[in-house]
């Protein structure tokens, strides 16, 4: 019971109520999907790896949410790790960023039939204590009994109060560039 408490808690309580309240048929969720993240200057690339992505999706509505540990995110330096987390996302103070969306094109996803479809997905994103609207264009593809999810879409700081220190302003891209391939499975 307490590790589905705590798998719950990772999902984020919106996703946990989507679970509860649809047929699990209709449910696929991750608990390890992918993203990252890559900000690219001339003076350095910095980039940003979290393989502890929660995500749920129901087929009938098309609602699909995305809860993301910010201190999971792992970097090749570890001194980038600690600016990240105490400098700029001020993982602290805001653990998670949220994405919670509707896929628009519903109707034109074939989740009974193998194939890779495109998909656009309309929703908001919570991340530094700051809520955006974000569209982003993506890939659904259907595999057996796996639903995966890949989308790529640009995120810039400022919009998100992120704030970066005048020292780093050119080492840190204006836009960041985000990548998002998630496997989803059947709710049990």
């Amino acid at each position: 019971m307490k590790k589905s408490l705590v798998n719950l808690t990772t999902l984020g309580i919106g996703a946990a109520l989507l679970m509860a309240l649809a047929p699990s048929g209709n449910i696929y969720i991750s608990r390890n999907g992918h993203v990252s993240f890559l900000s690219s200057t001339p003076l350095e690339d910095i980039k940003g790896d979290n393989n502890q992505v929660g995500s749920v999706l129901d087929i009938t509505s098309g609602g699909i949410d995305f809860t993301i540990a910010i201190t999971a995110f792992q970097f090749d330096k570890a001194k980038l790790q600690e600016h990240f987390n105490e400098n700029y996302m001020e993982s602290t103070k805001f653990p998670k960023a949220i994405y919670k969306g509707t896929i628009s094109n519903l109707s034109e996803i074939k989740f009974g039939t193998a194939g890779t479809y495109k998909a656009k997905v309309n929703g908001k994103m919570t991340m530094h204590g700051v809520t955006k609207d974000l569209a982003a264009d993506g890939t659904i593809e259907v595999k057996g009994t796996q639903v995966i999810v890949k989308s790529t879409f640009n995120i810039d700081p400022a919009d998100y109060q992120i704030k970066i220190p005048e020292a780093v302003k050119d080492k840190i891209a204006k836009s960041i560039k985000v990548s998002v391939d998630c496997v989803l499975n059947p709710k049990p």
